[in-house]
Parts: C-alpha cells; sequence; structure tokens
C-alpha cells in the first residue's frame, strides 16, 4: 500500500517539476555580439598547441558564422583550429579557408633563420618572451611575409630590415601597430 502511494507521490513531483522549472527559469541568454565572438575565435587560436610563428591565422564574424583565413605548416592544424573554433557557443558555422604550406627545406629554413635573427636581436627580446611572440614569419616558395602585432614603426621597420637580409624572393612586411589594431578593434565593436 505505501508503494502506491510513494510511487504517486513521486509522479505528482515528477510531473510538477519541469512546470516548477520553466516558472522559475533564467531569460535566454542573448546572442553574443560580434567581439565577443571573436575574442573568444582569438582564445581558442592562442591557446592551440600547436600554433607557432610559422603560422598565421585571420578571423572575421560576419552574422554569427566565423571566416577562418591564414596559412598554416601543417595540415592538421587547418582542421584542429576548425574543431576549436566550432566549440564556440554562439556560432553559427566555421568557413575554414586556411590554407597549407607545401613542405620545403628551403621555406623551412628561411623560417628558422628569420625568426632567429628577430627574436635572438636584443631590441626584441620583449616579444622572444611571450608565450605567443607576435611576430610570424610565413614562408611560401622563398616569399616572406611578416605578420602580426609589434608596439610600434620603429620595431615594423627593423623586422623588416632584418628579414630583408635573407635570400629570398621577396619580403612582404604586413606588421601592424598596437595602435593601427586598437583602431580596427574598436571599428568591430560598434
Amino acid at each position: 500500500m505505501w508503494t502506491r502511494y510513494l510511487t504517486a507521490a513521486l509522479l505528482l513531483l515528477g510531473l510538477s517539476g519541469p512546470a516548477a522549472a520553466q516558472s522559475n527559469a533564467l531569460p535566454p541568454m542573448p546572442a553574443p555580439t560580434a567581439m565577443q565572438i571573436f575574442r573568444s575565435v582569438q582564445r581558442q587560436v592562442l591557446t592551440y598547441p600547436h600554433f607557432t610563428v610559422f603560422d598565421s591565422i585571420n578571423a572575421s564574424v560576419k552574422d554569427s558564422v566565423v571566416t577562418l583565413t591564414g596559412k598554416v605548416t601543417m595540415g592538421f592544424k587547418r582542421k584542429d583550429l576548425e574543431e576549436r573554433v566550432s566549440s564556440i557557443k554562439g556560432i553559427k558555422g566555421v568557413n575554414n579557408q586556411i590554407e597549407v604550406l607545401p613542405a620545403s627545406q628551403s621555406d623551412e629554413g628561411l623560417r628558422n633563420g628569420i625568426a632567429n635573427a628577430i627574436y635572438g636581436n636584443s631590441a626584441f627580446a620583449n616579444y622572444a618572451n611571450q608565450v605567443n611572440p607576435p611576430i610570424h614569419i610565413v614562408v611560401e616558395r622563398g616569399r616572406v611575409v611578416l605578420e602580426g602585432v609589434v608596439a610600434n614603426n620603429v620595431d615594423r621597420a627593423l623586422a623588416y630590415t632584418i628579414a630583408s637580409s635573407f635570400q629570398a624572393f621577396s619580403v612582404k612586411n604586413a606588421l601592424r601597430t598596437e595602435e593601427e589594431v586598437k583602431k580596427e578593434l574598436a571599428g568591430l565593436g560598434r
């Protein structure tokens, strides 16, 4: 007899639980802003353990869809980064346009030589000591592109001068200053 009452009481509690929970439920969270999504993407890329100064990733956010562009040295990084970004709450999808750089001993030599010269220079000691050094050296078929963020125009010019001293087909300086990046980010926040 007690079993029937206990079962009935549990059934009543079970039926009333969701209704009570719904009445006390918090309103749904607002959708994240493009800036919040961008910051989450940035965090996912920078904390990826295989992201190096020889990789360069850019992201844009439109209508909660993240587009990833850039270049990586290994194919698995492309897939891993897409998976990491896909895990971000509030995004509708990831458009992965990351390219994989071709394997080349001469490109690898250029990458290492330029990275050692830049980060070994005393003017860049503060950059070299960072967890994610901000100057990225992307080398593809003997062509060098410097990407990332530096404190000022002097650092940008010095990095370019160092990279230009190597036997590359071309060196492009796409480094931006912290001030330029702040202005870009301020434009995203609007």
